[in-house]
C-alpha cells in the first residue's frame, strides 16, 4: 500500500504525496510543473485544450496502451501506478518532432495555436496505438477537440497523411515502457492507494472485498471511477469531496466477459471498451454510441457509473434497458439481480441501498428473429446532449407478424431513462401495421409528461417520441426507405 502518487511523467519517475484528493491533472501540471503546453479552456473535458496521454502496460502483450483523456477533469491520484505523456514529451525540437507534428506543421494545420497540443495528443494516441483512421474514424477520434480558428480541413488532412511519415525515434516511450514495468513490478498490477490530506480521504482498493469493505466502513464516501461527472462538481460547482473511493484500480471490475447467454461487463469498464463489446452483439447501436461523447471522455467514463448516475438523458440507458439488462448489485459479500428498467425510482435515486453497488452490467445476446434500433435527437449530430433519445425491440410471429414481445424505452421524456409501458401494452399481441401505430400514439400521453428546457419544449418532445416510434415501424416494414435496424433473424 501506498500513501504518495507515484507514476511515470513524460518518461520521469514521479512521486506526489499530501495531494489534494481532487486537485486536477492540468492544475498539477501547469501550476506545480509549469508544463503550459496543457491548456485551460472550459474545465470541463470538452475542448480538449487540455488533452494529455495516459499510458498503461497491455498484461499479455507488455505494450503501453495510450489513451487521450481530459487532464482538466482527471483528478491527480488517479494518476498512481500510470504513465502520463503530455505535449512537451514530443520534442525538443523541430528536428526531433513526432511524426504527428511534423504532418501538423507540413499541412498548415496551426493557426492561433491553442487548440494545437491538444490536436496533437488526440492524434499521437491513435499514432503510437498504431491504429489506422478512415476520414470517419479521425472525425470521431478528435470529435473532442474544438478549434475557434476553423482550421478543422488542414487538421483532417494532417490526421489522413500522418500515416505516410516515417516513425521517429521516440526514446520516451521506451524508456517509459520500461519504467513502467518496473513500478507496475513494485506496486503491483493492480496499485492501492490511500492519502489524506487535510481530513480529507483518496482510497484506492485493489480487490472487490477490499473495495465491499470500504463502502461498508464509509457508505457516504463519493465512488469515484472515471471521474467525467465528478470532476465538474470540483472544477464547476467547486463541491468539496470529503471522501473519495477509486474503482480504477480494482481489476475484477474491468473485465469483459462474453459467454453462450451473456455479455458481462464489469461496474469500471470504460465506454471505449464497452461501446466495441456491445457494439459487436447489437449492430444497431452503433450510431447512438458513437455520438455518446467524445473518444476522450469515453476513454475516462465507465458504464457503471453512467448507470449508476441515472442521468435522465443518459443515452446508455434506454438502449441497455430495451434488450433486457441487469445489473449486479454487490453489498459485502452479498450480491443481487436486478432489472435494468427497474434500478432508477426518481431522479437520480436507485435501489442501491447503504454500502452497496454496482458491480456488473449484465447484456443478454440477442434474441432469434429480435429487431433492435436507437435513436438519438439533438440540437447538434455531436457532442451533444439528447433532447430525446428512443430505443425499441421487438419480436414477431414470422407468418401473422403478430408482436410476441416489445419493448420501448426513452432517455430526456421523464426524470428517468424510463419504458413506456402503456405504449407496449396497446401494442403487444396486436399485428404489426400502420393501424396498431396510430393506435399506440396516444398512449404516449399516459407514459410520460415531459418538462420544457432550453433542449426542447415538453410538445415538442412528445411529438418526436411518437415520430420515432413511426420511424421504427417503417424501418421494419420498409427496410430499404430506412436501413437503421438491425434484425437477429436475417
Amino acid at each position: 500500500m501506498s500513501d504518495e502518487i507515484v507514476f511515470i511523467l513524460n518518461g520521469e519517475l514521479t512521486r506526489v504525496s499530501a495531494c489534494d484528493p481532487t486537485r486536477t491533472v492540468l492544475q498539477y501540471l501547469r501550476e506545480d510543473l509549469h508544463l503550459t503546453g496543457s491548456k485551460e479552456g472550459c474545465g470541463e473535458g470538452d475542448c480538449g485544450a487540455c488533452m494529455v496521454v495516459l499510458a498503461e502496460l497491455d498484461d499479455s502483450t507488455q505494450t503501453l496502451n495510450h489513451k487521450a483523456i481530459n487532464a482538466c477533469i482527471a483528478f491527480l491520484p488517479t494518476l498512481h501506478g500510470k504513465a502520463l505523456f503530455t505535449i512537451e514529451a514530443l520534442s525538443q525540437s523541430a528536428a526531433e518532432a513526432h511524426p504527428v507534428q511534423r504532418a501538423m506543421v507540413d499541412l498548415d494545420a496551426s493557426q492561433c495555436g491553442f487548440c494545437t497540443p491538444g490536436f496533437v495528443m488526440s492524434l499521437f494516441a491513435q499514432y503510437e496505438n498504431r491504429v489506422q483512421m478512415s476520414p470517419r474514424d479521425i472525425d470521431d477520434v478528435l470529435s473532442g477537440n474544438l478549434c475557434r480558428c476553423t482550421g478543422y480541413r488542414p487538421i483532417r488532412d494532417a490526421a489522413l497523411a500522418v500515416k505516410n511519415y516515417p516513425a521517429a525515434e521516440h526514446a520516451v516511450i521506451d524508456v517509459t515502457r520500461e519504467k513502467l514495468i518496473d513500478l507496475q513490478a513494485t506496486l503491483g498490477t493492480a496499485p492501492t492507494l490511500t492519502m489524506q490530506t487535510s481530513g480529507r480521504t483518496f482510497s484506492s482498493p485493489a480487490t472487490l472485498q477490499a473495495l465491499s469493505a470500504l463502502v461498508i466502513e464509509k457508505p457516504d464516501a463519493q465512488l469515484l471511477a472515471g471521474g467525467t461527472d465528478i470532476g465538474l462538481w470540483v472544477t464547476k460547482q467547486h463541491r468539496q469531496l470529503e471522501n473519495l473511493i477509486y474503482l480504477g484500480n480494482v481489476a475484477s471490475l474491468k473485465t469483459i466477459e462474453l459467454t453462450e447467454t451473456e455479455l458481462n461487463l464489469g461496474a469500471a469498464v470504460t465506454w471505449s471498451e464497452a461501446m466495441s463489446a456491445v457494439v459487436s452483439l447489437y449492430p444497431a447501436f452503433a450510431d447512438l454510441f458513437t455520438r455518446f461523447a467524445s473518444v476522450p471522455i469515453r476513454n475516462t467514463a465507465t458504464i457503471g457509473g453512467n448507470i449508476a448516475n441515472g442521468s435522465p438523458i443518459g443515452d446508455s440507458m434506454p438502449a441497455l434497458i430495451v434488450v433486457g439488462t441487469q445489473l449486479l448489485l454487490r453489498r459485502g459479500d452479498k450480491t443481487r439481480r436486478v432489472a435494468l428498467d427497474e434500478f432508477y425510482l426518481d431522479y437520480q435515486k436507485t435501489l442501491l441501498a447503504e454500502g452497496e453497488f454496482v458491480e456488473k452490467i449484465i447484456i443478454p445476446r440477442p434474441r432469434p428473429d429480435q429487431t433492435v434500433a436507437a435513436y438519438k435527437v439533438s440540437k447538434r449530430f455531436d457532442q451533444d446532449i439528447s433532447a430525446v433519445c428512443g430505443c425499441f425491440a421487438i419480436e414477431l410471429a414470422p407468418e401473422t407478424r403478430v408482436i410476441s414481445s416489445i419493448k420501448v424505452a426513452f432517455g430526456g421524456m421523464a426524470a428517468i431513462p424510463k419504458r413506456a409501458t402503456e405504449v407496449e401494452k396497446k401494442l403487444k399481441s396486436t399485428t404489426w401495421d400502420e393501424a396498431a401505430i396510430t393506435q399506440a400514439l396516444a398512449s404516449f400521453a399516459d407514459d410520460f409528461s415531459p418538462i420544457d428546457d432550453m433542449r426542447a419544449s415538453a410538445d415538442y418532445r412528445l411529438q418526436v417520441a411518437q415520430n420515432l416510434l413511426r420511424r421504427f415501424f417503417v424501418a421494419t416494414t420498409q427496410p430499404s426507405a430506412l436501413i437503421d435496424v438491425y434484425n437477429y433473424g436475417r
